[in-house]
């Protein structure tokens, strides 16, 4: 782990020693108990990420240090955005005891607004020492009160929408947000490394790295660094020019650079810009601009109400015709059609 994530580790004792009620990230023996509730639609990977690095510290600790109990809104297994679905013990029970209350979304958990589940979710979040929500699962934390005055963060494809759904919560970017007695994460990666810290914090660095090595795992992000649009990863041998590339074209959507205008920022002609793509992704810097642009319109397109007009403006098309047009060329149908369908 980096030494600006020591850091900022540090500087959270700090703040976390000031919080409301004694900390599940501070050294401890005892076994903690975790309630994870999984929703259908979320993804395999956050759960995985929720629960394996827990799994495999209770190896190498050789005890139990982490309890959890999975459950489900209506007791049968949810299913996840691979078809898979997961075992769970039964129907999420407000009154049941826990340490940690977790809510773990995906698509269409944005829409869980049934009272009974907001109201019993509150209800249960009262009596837990913290609750967390993975991915999605923070819209239920943010329908249930449980952000206001906080920080907190969702996926980065929600945040705006999330930002408008709860003014009264702080949403930022970040990885993984953990304020007070409040957690969220933006997705499955984010979500090892908040678990990994939690681990960390617990039972000490040494198990922390044990458990990272179980699944050859580099966490190479601190806590606060942005979710980007685009994830490059560890791809081998790739020229950072073209991660600067990339971040230039999605941190201006709306308002979309020219390629020699790019070109010039990172160092470069526009041909050899040209040449960069082409070897690197196999198409034109122009061609790839035009897809980041209409991937996040289909996103806003099928998981939004937004107008038309709003869309085509967010990402960067002069009028609802040429933005229409760009659309069905890319997808076989007009934004509208999609919508409805």
């Amino acid at each position: 782990m980096s030494g600006l994530a020591d850091r900022r580790f540090a500087n959270y004792e700090i703040d976390m020693a000031k919080s409301e009620t004694p900390s599940i990230f501070a050294s401890s023996p005892d076994a903690l108990r975790l309630t994870m509730l999984i929703f259908s639609g979320a993804s395999i990977m956050c759960v995985a990420s929720a629960i394996d690095p827990l799994r495999a510290a209770n190896r190498i600790a050789g005890r139990t240090v982490f309890d959890w109990t999975l459950v489900s809104a209506d007791g049968e297994p949810p299913v996840t955005t691979s078809g898979l679905p997961v075992a769970v013990s039964g129907r999420f029970e407000p009154a049941a005891k826990t340490d940690v209350l977790v809510a773990i979304g995906g698509f269409g958990t944005r829409y869980e607004t049934a009272s009974p589940l907001v109201s019993g979710f509150r209800r249960a979040a009262k009596t837990a020492r913290v609750v967390g929500g993975v991915e999605a699962g923070a819209w239920l934390l943010g329908r249930a009160g449980l952000l206001d005055g906080r920080a907190a963060t969702t996926h980065w494809e929600d945040l705006e929408d999330f930002a408008a759904s709860f003014p009264n919560a702080d949403v930022r970017p970040d990885r993984y947000v953990i304020d007070g007695t409040v957690f969220t994460t933006g997705g499955a990666s984010p979500t090892f490394d908040l678990m990994l810290h939690l681990v960390r914090s617990r039972l000490g660095m040494a198990v922390a790295l044990d458990v990272a090595s179980v699944f050859i795992y580099d966490q190479a992000r601190a806590a606060t660094d942005a979710q980007p649009l685009v994830s490059l990863g560890r791809l081998d041998g790739y020229d950072p020019r073209l991660a600067q590339a990339i971040r230039l074209m999605e941190a201006h959507l709306d308002r979309p650079l020219t390629v020699a205008a790019i070109a010039r920022r990172v160092g470069l002609s526009a041909r050899a810009l040209e040449l960069l793509f082409a070897r690197s992704i196999g198409e034109t810097p122009g061609a790839y601009y035009l897809r980041l642009r209409l991937n996040a319109a289909r996103r806003l397109v099928l998981d939004t109400a937004e107008p038309m007009a709003d869309i085509a403006a967010r990402t960067g098309f002069s009028s609802g015709s040429s933005f229409s047009r760009a659309f069905k060329a890319g997808f076989g149908q007009p934004p509208a059609e999609m919508r409805r369908g």
